[in-house]
């Protein structure tokens, strides 16, 4: 089998599929295969289903006229599948395994997509590294030393070594775009409301759902796969007026880039990471774009409380759901330091101070919007630092609090896009000179996925990236 075959765009795998030139159980083998050589060293994946994988690969023939029939895909463990293990990454959902699927992976196996397993992320979905207590720690493919990011640090090193030629992912703080930028990836967060989280749970202030890609087409692909309404959905994004994957393939025109080194946080700045948004910002002037610095609207803000309090109370509520549905009361030993200080903290706050923490980012969102009213698009690093070492943020420390804000300087651009709702995208531009992938983030006005994306597949086509493969990867 071709070594570069799930290195390959997912939509020309689909194509093979379709055309008869490959089956679905050649390409599902071949996924299943590099998972076997590989993840003992990467720990990637949390639950593997070869049994169900290939079931399903042998239901796909030649014609098949599904979008990604035959097409293996991986689903990281903060979604819903039919008779996979649910664990969000802790012993306090036990062994608990659903009997249906969330909304979007519905929608993914019915664009013809073989599940072949789920893939790790820190408890909770909290930090943005990927060592969770009860699976141990996912490793970078680019560096085993290092993280691959977090929270879908699983699902970025599967994409990135080559298992799996797309995963899932999800993110409420970068969590999607975090591991992109770690691993070389695209990475979209939508925007709120385009992906329904469905049916478990209603419209989300911060979490959306989407994918980690090799390319902005497969990411354009994907969105229209996944996005829309589902019926009860409570808020939804307006529908865009093309595919996302035409909008992709279209020239964007001539934008206005505003850009910003200022984090929401106060946070260092490496100097490859900044250098690498002087870089983006050269080549967007040479495609004809007008680029200008901009004053960041956060600038000065100190609105890390008020976020921690919006985001810790999910991560409060899915102790309890894990407890409720192993029939057993909240306990120290059922998670990890972090997550307990974090039950405590959420349980001692009430729901006036929740929605004054609500009100309170709604207006300092309304603040920052107001900017894409001079500007199309706003360029900012994506990390603050390179890929950490692994063990650097632990959420079993003494002091794990510490450690949460240590995880904030990390990554201390992306949570504003959360918080705001915009879509923004992190794209690996460049390598750095310590041989690790080195992207930038580029954040678009409300609901305008669309300019992003062909914004994003411009900046891919000056300066392709999807060639560039991890040595660990190559060798297998």
């Amino acid at each position: 089998m071709d070594a570069e075959l799930l290195f390959r765009p997912a939509a020309e795998l689909a194509q093979l599929v379709r055309g008869g030139e490959l089956s679905s159980r050649e390409l599902t083998e071949a996924a299943l295969g590099r998972i076997e050589a590989l993840d003992g060293e990467l720990n990637a994946f949390v639950h593997l289903d070869p049994e169900g994988a290939l079931a399903a690969a042998d239901a796909v023939g030649p014609g098949d006229s599904r979008p990604f029939a035959g097409v293996p895909i991986a689903i990281k463990d903060t979604a819903a599948v039919a008779g996979m293990p649910y664990t969000l990454g802790s012993d306090a959902f036990g062994d608990f395994v659903p009997g249906h699927d969330a909304f979007v992976v519905r929608r993914l196996r019915e664009a013809g997509f073989v599940i072949v397993g789920k893939t790790n992320l820190p408890e909770f979905g909290i930090l943005p590294v990927t060592e969770p207590r009860r699976f141990g720690p996912t490793r970078n493919p680019w560096d085993t030393e290092r993280t691959p990011g977090g929270s879908s640090g699983g699902a970025a090193a599967a994409v990135a070594a080559g298992m799996v030629p797309l995963a899932h992912g999800s993110d409420g703080g970068g969590s999607i775009r975090i591991p992109a930028a770690c691993c070389g990836l695209v990475g979209l967060k939508p925007s709120r409301g385009r992906v329904s989280r469905g049916p478990d749970l209603g419209d989300d202030y911060l979490v959306q759902d989407g994918v980690l890609t090799r390319s902005v087409a497969d990411t354009a692909l994907l969105l229209d796969v996944i996005a829309g309404y589902e019926p009860g959905d409570a808020t939804w994004a307006p529908p865009p007026a093309e595919p996302f994957a035409a909008a992709a393939a279209r020239e964007p025109g001539r934008l206005r880039v505003g850009v910003t080194t200022t984090a929401a946080i106060d946070a260092p700045l490496d100097p490859l990471c900044e250098r690498a948004v002087g870089d983006a910002a050269e080549l967007l002037a040479s495609l004809g774009h007008e680029i200008e610095e901009v004053d960041a609207p956060w600038t000065g803000q100190d609105l890390l409380q008020t976020f921690t309090l919006v985001f810790g109370t999910p991560i409060a509520m899915g102790l309890f759901l894990g407890a409720q549905l192993t029939g057993r009361e909240p306990s120290e030993d059922m998670v990890e330091p972090l997550s307990w200080t974090v039950w405590n903290g959420i349980r001692e706050r009430n729901a006036l101070e929740y929605l004054l923490a609500r009100t309170q980012l709604g207006a300092f969102t309304r603040g920052i919007v107001a900017l894409w009213n001079h500007y199309d698009v706003l360029l900012t690093p994506a990390l603050a630092e390179r890929p950490l070492r692994i063990g650097e943020i632990d959420a079993c420390s003494d002091d794990p609090w510490d450690d949460f804000r240590r995880s904030g300087r990390f990554t201390p651009y992306t949570a504003i896009f959360n918080v705001t709702g915009q879509p923004a995208i992190s794209v690996p531009l460049f390598g750095g000179d310590d041989g690790l992938p080195l992207a930038v983030q580029l954040a678009g006005r409300p609901a305008g996925e669309a300019e992003l994306l062909s914004l994003a597949a411009q900046l891919e086509q000056a300066q392709p990236w999807a060639q560039r493969r991890p040595e660990l990867a190559s060798a297998a």
